[in-house]
């Protein structure tokens, strides 16, 4: 019997998830076919994307960028189109299957909720979605019954984990860190880190701002928050660990005190697979763990006095309503002003801190509040830059 293809709506093809993703459609073609694929601004690679996956559609935010990709795509017959809006038109298109959400940060919000609407399986890679919005986005995906499906290495761990065990009551959570780059850094060294050494992660191959937050280990906050949504456990049974070998991807513990992990390379395009080909596993050429080859594995508690962003994150979602939007916003503001240096590694933090305690907090937030938060903190975080 043919196997019917899943079709996959990828936002975010040429960013690093996006891309590794479509590595995965072409070594199953078979089984996965592109049916949009999205960008913000890079045309070139998407017009290269485009001709060698034939999708059905494609949109470029940009809209300066959509005269050039209109022209290089003209001899297909592939539906070129732009704006943000365009792409939450895009993800409700009834033969779409799987929406992979890669675009990064606050942006991937709307499409994420519009695709749930039109119960779409969600192959969730953009953190920002649950961290900002993640009642509302559980509250949605159960009433249009849209699965959620975890592209993180870290939650595919834990998902993976949780196969099987039912109703079994969860302990805790142990969510597995590398520790970045400047795990052993001092206070005063922090002081001087450079945005070459930042990019620098010595495990993964990511985009900038995700490396960036990597090394602060607020990705890792942000990861805390989803995994709260993801699996209904409280922040403090969630515990973030550092394993620099980035073997063990996330554990968990149950009641009885077993825990149970899973374990691989650092490679991401293995739970982006998953996501797409669950509940069934599929063969791959992707470089398989040699155990005799590991020396050893290690695991240490974060050092939260050096990494402040870790904290933050814990205290933003115990607060609740939109303070993981403030978070998350003031976040997104501190990166991109490390990145364009115009402030310091350590300046990140508290520009992050001083955004959370001056936005207005709203403690029962609708999808219009969201987005009202996230312009009022970005607004005020770049108002604090100078003085930081």
């Amino acid at each position: 019997m043919e196997i019917q293809k899943r079709k996959i709506a990828i936002l975010g093809s040429t960013g690093s998830i996006g891309t590794q993703a479509l590595d995965v459609v072409s070594q199953h073609r078979d089984r996965f076919e592109v049916y949009a694929l999205t960008a913000n601004n890079n045309v070139d690679l998407l017009i290269e994307q485009a001709r060698r996956f034939q999708p059905e559609m494609v949109v470029v935010v940009n809209e300066e960028k959509y005269a050039a990709l209109k022209t290089a795509l003209g001899d297909l017959p592939i539906k070129v189109w732009a704006g943000g809006e365009a792409i939450c038109q895009v993800v409700q298109s009834e033969p779409i299957d799987i929406v992979l959400t890669a675009m990064v940060g606050f942006a991937g919000l709307k499409p994420t909720v519009s695709a749930i609407e039109a119960g779409k399986t969600i192959a969730l890679s953009n953190k920002e979605t649950l961290v900002v919005a993640g009642e509302l986005i559980t509250r949605l995906a159960l009433k249009h019954r849209a699965p959620i499906l975890p592209v993180d290495s870290e939650h595919s761990a834990i998902f993976q984990c949780l196969n099987g065990e039912g109703d079994n009551e969860i302990d805790k959570i142990l969510l597995t860190a590398s520790g970045g780059p400047f795990r052993k850094f001092s206070k005063d060294e922090l002081k001087h880190v450079t945005k070459a050494q930042a990019l620098n992660h010595p495990n993964w191959n990511m985009g900038a701002k995700v490396t960036i937050d990597s090394s602060t280990l607020m990705n890792k906050g942000f990861e805390m928050m989803e995994a709260k949504w993801l699996f209904g456990v409280e922040p403090g049974k969630i515990e973030v660990v550092v394993h620099p070998q980035s073997i063990v991807h996330s554990m968990v513990q149950f009641k009885d005190k077993s825990v149970i992990a899973q374990l691989g390379q650092p490679d991401m395009r293995v739970p982006i697979q998953y996501a797409f080909s669950y509940p069934e596993r599929l063969k791959s050429d992707f470089k398989a763990m040699d155990i005799f080859a590991i020396a050893s594995l290690t695991f240490e508690k974060p050092d939260t006095d050096k990494f402040r962003n870790l904290t933050f994150a814990y205290r933003a979602i115990e607060k609740g309503g939109n303070m993981p939007c403030i978070l998350n916003a003031a976040n997104e503001i501190a990166v991109a002003a490390f990145l364009d240096e115009k402030i310091t590694y350590l300046a990140m933090s508290d520009l992050i801190e001083k955004t959370m305690q001056k936005t207005s907090f709203v403690a029962s937030p609708s999808l219009d509040d969201y987005l009202d938060t996230d312009r009022e903190a970005r607004g005020m975080a770049q108002s604090l830059i100078p003085k930081i």
